[in-house]
């Protein structure tokens, strides 16, 4: 018998949580339900510094306030730090990967040179960034490791031209559907929302490339996002990944990354984004209203889950 789908929420316990995550939770337990699967919890809490026990014991609240639960076991990043560690050195001892010693500093005055020598515009990757330069790329490997054996900070790369010969693709990224349905014997003027279901596949070719030469490990964390929650997702057996709009393109790059590594590809739907009045997305760095601050001013659990959409 074919196995039941495994979704997975996937907060970063850096702040509080608003109605982006939200929505992202209740449509998750809500295909997860309508495909008799499971929904897991994870904790993406990499982040050393900003990952409080307070913010985590917060999301868990936040999203038993909201009715939501999740099946066990509930996984934690960073108890297993040293599962991302031996998969960097793997990439490195492949040559796939190699140590970073530059600043941000010294990345952007790189940047700047190649742009003022060029007078073209910098090449920059989805999120808006620069590409690496490729400073470090070539480093001899006795001066690498008589940096790294020296405790200079550095972070690894992923090198992208070495990655992509040795998995040359072509990637393909499977993107399904979600389709709403009425609900079956809702009564008519009740504001019962619909329900949600997976929906019709589609395929198109992902192009790792565009991403330069990523980052895979930071300075302070044997990890970065791309790589931890590639191999959370297989290690997990999650099956759709269900996430908004704004990590479309990071599932390029995650492609390749399940290639290299040798696990197989979730099936993914990007959904759209909860937008403030000006027209951005709710985030925590810019203090988007918390789930926190709308319960304190009097609204409802069921109140937030018929706004976005939910019964």
């Amino acid at each position: 018998m074919k196995a039941p789908p495994v979704f997975r929420f996937a907060p970063s316990p850096n702040g509080r949580l608003h109605l982006g995550h939200a929505r992202s939770a209740l449509l998750n337990a809500a295909l997860a339900e309508s495909a008799g699967g499971r929904l897991l919890l994870r904790i993406e809490d990499i982040d050393p510094v900003r990952s409080r026990p307070e913010l985590i014991a917060a999301l868990r609240d936040d999203l038993a306030w909201l009715g939501l639960r999740f099946s066990p076991p509930e996984r934690r990043q960073s108890a297993h730090l040293e599962t991302y560690r031996r998969q960097v050195d793997g990439f490195a001892a492949r040559g796939l990967a190699y140590p970073c010693f530059c600043s941000r500093g010294t990345i952007a005055a790189a940047v700047a040179a190649d742009t003022a020598r060029s007078g073209q515009p910098a090449p920059r990757d989805p999120d808006g960034a620069p590409l690496y330069p490729g400073l470090c790329r070539h480093l001899p490997p006795g001066e690498a490791a008589a940096r790294r054996a020296a405790g200079e900070p550095h972070t690894w790369r992923l090198d992208m031209a070495r990655a992509l010969a040795a998995a040359p693709g072509p990637h393909t990224i499977t993107h399904v559907a979600v389709e709403t349905v009425p609900r079956e014997g809702a009564p008519a003027g009740e504001g019962r929302g619909p329900g949600y279901r997976i929906g019709p596949e589609h395929r198109e070719t992902a192009d790792p490339a565009r991403w330069g030469d990523p980052v895979i490990a930071r300075r302070d964390v044997p990890t970065s996002y791309h790589l931890a929650v590639v191999m959370d997702d297989a290690d997990q057996g999650i099956t759709h990944v269900v996430r908004g709009a704004d990590l479309r393109a990071s599932t390029d790059l995650h492609v390749l990354l399940q290639a290299l590594i040798g696990v197989p590809a979730p099936r993914y739907h990007h959904h759209a984004l909860v937008l403030d009045s000006s027209g951005e997305k709710l985030a925590k760095s810019r203090h988007s209203p918390s789930l926190a601050d709308l319960r304190a001013a009097g609204e409802s659990a069921a109140g937030i889950r018929r706004s976005l959409g939910f019964s």
